[in-house]
């Protein structure tokens, strides 16, 4: 059994500027995670592969490339086609939820998401992905 990773660094990609700053605010400052952020998909396909994030919070409805465009051109990068992707998006009902878990996200974070309970959301959906992985169903 492989030890649990600790949650490091988050790439987070939503083309709404407070947003990235709200986040940024509670993930880093608050939470102590190393983030960089990303305005769309296609900043985020130039800068993951030298960020190297531990996981991924993807906006699914961007302009240009959206969430899952996004997602699947980052699989298509060998350096980040196993890093975790959660969604983040209004879109939530329990069929859209499955689509985007059917996509390859390991979970979706609902909009609005309580900012005071983000940076717990984010370390519960890694405990459970990290549990998964030593269970052997990632």
């Amino acid at each position: 059994m492989t030890p649990d990773l600790p949650l490091k660094k988050i790439l987070y990609v939503d083309d709404a500027d407070e947003l990235r700053l709200m986040v940024r605010v509670i993930l880093e400052r608050l939470a102590g995670f190393q983030l960089k952020l990303c305005e769309s998909g296609e900043e985020a396909l130039r800068e993951a592969a030298a960020f190297l994030p531990d996981l991924i919070l993807l906006d699914v409805l961007m302009p240009g490339m959206d969430g899952p465009q996004t997602l699947q051109a980052l699989r298509r990068n060998p350096s980040l086609a196993k890093v975790p992707v959660v969604f983040m998006t209004g879109q939530s009902s329990a069929v859209e939820r499955q689509a985007h878990l059917q996509l390859g996200a390991i979970d979706v974070i609902p909009k609005p998401f309580n900012p005071a309970q983000l940076a717990a959301t984010v370390e519960a959906i890694w405990s459970r992905y990290q549990a998964a992985k030593s269970r052997g169903n990632e």
